[in-house]
């Protein structure tokens, strides 16, 4: 972990394109309450096979005129050349020079479109096509990409993104602490020397975190799961523990010198917020 220690903290928090107006007007006032949290930056997604393109960059922009910065989501599924080309410049235009690189997810029952089959693919074209304009982060799996065919491949895989010119990365979110230290040591011992920053989810939602774990492979442990599936429909009850659950990591990670931590919204400030608190940020 001394590589991480020597990095500054950086908070970050993450959101999706609202699909309504509604949504959208709920999204606004999100951000404006974790605003006051002074964050580094705040993400957009991209959504799977560019699904959310249009949307990305309209959230982007929202988030530019309430004077926070931005870094939008580009994702190698269904993307050409010509189109992250016309994305860099829109971005360029507006002043963005942050942004996270993936290859992001097929969608269902589609064949692999576009341009790029990896994301160090895509980090290199805009490195070819931007030289340093850009800080570009990346994503990592201290559990491993479930597409990984063994632990070794998936680490060889972050390497290859941080050498094509990824300045930092998030993590796929997590709760076992230890995979998260066992990674940075293996990325440590191949020499990357980058920001490795913690995603985390509060768990407020046991239905939900369940469905995003079982298709994004981040391990929900025995024991948290048992207790969350005690509690049935009490939602009061899953809130308060996963609160809880969710502080201590946090709590943990920094004490043990994680440089910063992401946390994915889900477009709402109050779990973000209560984790923040009571973390004594």
């Amino acid at each position: 972990m001394d590589s991480q220690k020597k990095y500054p903290r950086t908070f970050s928090f993450e959101f999706f394109p609202p699909r309504t107006p509604e949504a959208q007007l709920s999204l606004r006032e999100t951000i404006n309450q974790l605003a006051q949290l002074k964050p580094k930056f705040l993400s957009v997604t991209f959504g799977a096979g560019g699904s959310t393109r249009e949307g990305t960059y309209e959230t982007v922009k929202q988030i530019l005129a309430l004077k926070q910065n931005a870094a939008p989501h580009i994702s190698c599924m269904g993307t050409t050349r010509p189109e992250v080309r016309a994305l860099l410049d829109a971005y360029r235009q507006l002043g963005i020079r942050h942004l996270v690189a993936l290859r992001g997810d097929l969608p269902k029952n589609a064949p692999q479109t576009g341009d790029f089959r990896y994301a160090s693919d895509l980090v290199a074209f805009i490195r070819d096509a931007t030289g340093d304009e850009f800080i570009i982060d990346v994503a990592a799996y201290p559990e491993f990409h479930p597409e990984a065919p063994c632990p070794e491949a998936d680490i060889r895989a972050f390497v290859t993104k941080v050498k094509a010119g990824a300045n930092s990365a998030i993590t796929q979110y997590f709760f076992n602490i230890d995979a998260y230290w066992r990674f940075v040591d293996e990325c440590e011992a191949m020499r990357v020397d980058v920001p490795i920053v913690p995603g985390i989810m509060p768990i407020t939602n046991f239905k939900q975190l369940a469905r995003f774990s079982d298709t994004c492979g981040a391990e929900i442990p025995r024991w948290i799961r048992k207790r969350l599936e005690g509690y049935g429909n009490d939602l009061d009850s899953i809130r308060a523990f996963g609160l809880d659950v969710t502080t201590d990591l946090c709590d943990k990670l920094l004490d043990g010198g994680a440089p910063g931590l992401h946390f994915y919204t889900l477009n709402r400030a109050g779990p973000t917020c209560t984790v923040w608190e009571r973390l004594g940020l």
